[in-house]
């Protein structure tokens, strides 16, 4: 069960929790994830409930993020998984093309569009301060798909409210 083009942890301490997964959910390593507190489930970024338009969608998911997933889970597992929730680990992620400049606020990006839209598990995008999960951690003069960043966990001591600004 393994993505191809999973996130990467780069450098600095991780911190890690310990929290259940639905039997129904699919989880990979490096991925965004959040704590659903209507059951007290992990889910990834994926399985958000879509609000109207990105920007909204980032704002609310903000909320809940939890962390970047360190173990993975199947369809049918009920172990729990390990999410990182450190503000200090630097991870290496996809987005799109574009030139970033360091401390940027980046939010999940999204894949389709109207009502078939979804947020990615794997991609950052721009995003407010207020919408933002992650910080770009180095400029980036010329065009590049993967970013360096670091994430602010809703449920983390260094940013009870997830917002970045």
């Amino acid at each position: 069960m393994a993505r191809a083009n999973f996130s990467r942890h780069l450098n600095g301490e991780q911190q890690f929790v310990e929290v259940a997964v639905a039997t129904a959910t699919v989880i990979y390593i490096g991925d965004m994830v959040y704590l659903d507190t209507s059951n007290n489930v992990v889910k990834p970024a994926s399985d958000y409930t879509w609000n109207t338009d990105l920007a909204t969608t980032q704002a609310s998911f903000a909320a809940f993020f939890l962390g970047i997933a360190g173990d993975q889970s199947a369809v049918g597992d009920t172990d729990k998984v390990k999410v990182d929730i450190s503000p200090l680990a630097v991870y290496e992620m996809d987005c799109p093309s574009g030139t970033f400049e360091g401390d940027e606020t980046l939010g999940p990006d999204q894949t389709g569009s109207g009502s078939s839209a979804t947020l990615m598990a794997q991609q950052l995008e721009e995003a407010t301060s207020t919408s933002a999960i992650a910080r770009v951690r180095q400029t980036y003069v010329a065009a590049t798909t993967m970013v360096k960043v670091s994430f602010a966990s809703a449920y983390g001591m260094n940013n009870t409210n997830a917002v970045i600004g």
